[in-house]
């Protein structure tokens, strides 16, 4: 069996720093409840103002949970939400924030992620943050390369980086967990990136698969792989070239994540990599809303801003 014991410490210790006067709501469902019992058991042992919520599972990312999930959400000061499908653009997570809540969500989180991607100092994940966002703060451009055919430049405009260090500690603020990345939505990117990571819905790909997109001026010209194609395709039918909208550029910082397992929510996370996403742009700093946003993740990255190589983070 899975030891959940010490990433749920971390989780609901480091991350959330759940405090003996506060209230913890634990919100899960059926195929997520052993997750939702550690971090239950562990904030249970701090206030005697904690409950775990648990229903069906949702039908989609980003589904509303039921009503009194909601509501118990609202009137907590700290939520921790594993969960198969997200919560994390959600009004329930909204409102929750905007009531005040500290909240974490772990959207499709498993044993393996919850181990791996929680296993660590978030405190010195928040520090690499910081270190990276300070070499790429105010650049005006951002290039990458990889050694596979990736070199795509990205204009950021009056874009800000942003940092999801995991650590939740100010009220009205939220956290994806597992965390560690510095990101930006940027005003436009020219070029190709191929994908040699994790990219759904191929998960993990194999030795020497390639996923390789042409960009320009913001929006992707062209998908290799027909699946991800289709994709794009259904949803630009809905709200036209949206969906092709170059969303995110994202660089990993959990020095925890040496491996990746094929997992998004973890794999994005990881020290070293790069990850790039198509489609919606709303949620973190853009204009653009879409109803997909599909992250892929490149190896071995080389990351220049204004002209200036980042040192980028590395494994433990």
């Amino acid at each position: 069996m899975t030891d959940l014991r010490s990433p749920a410490e971390t989780a609901v210790r480091q991350c959330l720093a759940l405090e003996p006067d506060e209230s913890c709501v634990v919100v899960t469902d059926d195929k997520r409840v052993q997750i939702g019992a550690a971090l239950y058991e562990v904030a249970s042992e701090i206030t005697d103002d904690a409950v775990i919520v648990r229903y069906p599972p949702g039908e989609t990312h980003g589904g509303e949970p039921p009503a009194p999930v909601a509501a118990a959400m609202a009137e907590a000061d700290v939520v921790l939400a594993p969960t198969s499908k997200s919560l994390s653009h959600t009004r329930a997570r909204t409102e929750a924030n905007e009531a005040g809540a500290r909240v974490a969500t772990l959207p499709g989180i498993t044993e393996d992620v919850f181990t791996t991607g929680l296993d660590a100092d978030y405190e010195a994940i928040a520090a690499h943050c910081t270190d990276v966002r300070e070499q790429v703060d105010g650049a005006d451009e951002v290039r990458v390369t990889t050694p596979i055919g990736t070199d795509v430049t990205f204009g950021i405009g009056d874009r800000q980086f942003l940092s999801d260090t995991g650590i939740v500690h100010e009220p009205g603020r939220m956290s994806n967990l597992p965390a560690g990345e510095v990101f930006v939505s940027p005003k436009t990117a020219d070029g190709t990136f191929v994908v040699d990571g994790t990219m759904m819905p191929h998960g993990l790909l194999e030795p020497g698969q390639t996923l390789e997109f042409e960009v320009e001026d913001g929006l992707v010209t062209r998908i290799s792989d027909p699946e991800i194609r289709e994709t794009v395709e259904t949803a630009a039918e809905e709200i036209g070239d949206a969906a092709y909208n170059l969303a995110e550029l994202g660089i990993g910082t959990n020095v925890a994540v040496t491996t990746l397992v094929g997992s998004v929510l973890l794999d994005e996370k990881a020290a070293g990599t790069v990850h790039i996403a198509i489609g919606d742009d709303a949620g973190i700093g853009g204009d653009v809303e879409a109803p997909i946003h599909l992250d892929g993740i490149l190896r071995e990255p080389t990351v220049y801003a204004d002209g200036e190589e980042v040192a980028l983070p590395t494994g433990e």
